[in-house]
């Protein structure tokens, strides 16, 4: 009994003697590798001055800077934007660490849209990598093409962000003052066409025919028809008579036809949308 008893004593003698070198073996190991081994701090946001003692504090250097940079909305022009390794990834004392650094925001420069027509804004804009914002219709100078950019927000040549939307004024038409067209039938061509003219109304097509029995210079037809509405831009077009064929009857071969009684004089265009009393005064 007391050999076996003795025999355990050695037995658990030598476990405690084994694990207490295992131990000691495994500690010394740990702060061996340990020793060897750090944390990559955060250098993001930093310049690169900053970044350089920061690493070096840890036992690390600074290998370089990757690419031309990249653009970045919140990290200034200059600074890191991206490292490499990432924060508190472990490694060698003595390791590099490669940084990006940031452009700053980027920024695209508006085009000069003024004087395009819509679509040709749109594809300027898209080219340009902005977007197209509202669309307000303005009255323009009387050069300017209905349709045509005026004015645009953000201004021409402005740096503002990708995919901002640029607000556009298009010039809209402007309404023109319309008048009520008078007869002209059978009055003198050589004092209508004067009195209209200067009143800024302009004429198109006037067409001579002969006529039997009616005189050199009167007119014959018109358009537009009496009460269409015309306005200054309008053009008026005339067929006027002309004394190309000689009258018929003994009449008029011996003395020719009597003098015709002179044409009144014409009622001046009223303009649209006045009142019935406006018109037959």
């Amino acid at each position: 009994m007391f050999r076996l008893l003795r025999g355990l004593g050695f037995l658990a003698y030598g476990l405690a003697l084994v694990l207490t070198f295992g131990l000691a073996a495994y500690t010394s190991f740990s702060l061996f590798v340990r020793s060897g081994v750090t944390t990559v701090p955060k250098v993001e946001g930093l310049s690169r001055a900053e970044a350089a003692n920061i690493l070096a504090d840890q036992g690390l250097q600074l290998r370089g800077v990757e690419g031309e940079g990249r653009y970045d909305e919140k990290v200034p022009a200059g600074y890191i934007a991206r490292q490499s390794p990432d924060p508190r990834t472990l490694v060698k004392r003595g390791s590099g660490v490669s940084v990006v650094l940031s452009r700053g925001p980027q920024r695209v420069v508006v085009p000069d849209l003024a004087g395009k027509s819509l679509p040709a804004a749109q594809a300027d804009l898209s080219g340009s990598g902005l977007g197209l914002g509202q669309i307000l219709g303005v009255f323009g100078r009387e050069d300017s093409k209905p349709g045509s950019v005026l004015e645009q927000d953000p201004e021409p040549q402005a740096a503002i962000a990708p995919s901002t939307p640029v607000n556009l004024f298009l010039v809209i038409a402007v309404p023109r003052v319309r008048f009520v067209m008078p007869d002209l039938t059978y009055r003198d061509y050589e004092l209508v066409r004067p009195w209209f003219e200067r009143g800024g109304f302009r004429f198109g097509n006037v067409k001579y025919e002969s006529y039997e029995g009616v005189a050199a210079g009167t007119i014959l037809n018109q358009f537009p028809k009496p009460g269409h509405p015309v306005t200054k831009d309008d053009a008026i077009s005339l067929v006027v008579a002309t004394a190309d064929v000689p009258l018929l009857g003994e009449e008029f071969l011996e003395g020719g036809p009597p003098a015709p009684a002179p044409p009144p004089a014409p009622a001046p265009p009223a303009a649209a949308g006045e009142g019935a009393e406006g018109r037959t005064r």
